[in-house]
Order: C-alpha cells, then sequence, then structure tokens
C-alpha cells in the first residue's frame, strides 16, 4: 500500500527548492511550478509528490494533465 501523499509547508518548499519567496509565488504565477492547495483558512501548503517532481526537472515542469 501506497503511502499518503504529505503536505508541506513554504519554509520546507523554500528550503528544498532554493527558491526565494518571491521567485516561487512568481513561478506559481507564471504556471512553471506548483499550485498550493488550501488546508485551512490561513494555512497552504503543497503536495510533496509536486514539488519533488518539479526538482527532478524544473525546466520542463508542467502541471499534471498538461501534455501529457
Amino acid at each position: 500500500m501506497r503511502e499518503p501523499d504529505r503536505i508541506i509547508r513554504l519554509k520546507t518548499v523554500l528550503s528544498r527548492t532554493g527558491l526565494s519567496r518571491s521567485t516561487l509565488y512568481r513561478k506559481i504565477a507564471e504556471g512553471t511550478f506548483p499550485h498550493q492547495i488550501k488546508i485551512s483558512v490561513h494555512g497552504a501548503g503543497w503536495h510533496e509528490s509536486d514539488v519533488s517532481r518539479w526538482i527532478s526537472d524544473p525546466v520542463s515542469w508542467r502541471p499534471k494533465g498538461v501534455g501529457d
């Protein structure tokens, strides 16, 4: 059985990607980084698998379903 996909927060995403906060949000707006998911009224995070997929190939990363 597969383990559930973890949700990681901004601090972890910045640490793992090496991106600055402003660059991260610019890439989200451009569609070249995974979008956040809402996890509470004031909180959001990312699926760890999406971030890992981006880290493995940041240049050609596209959201799932786009160009598949």
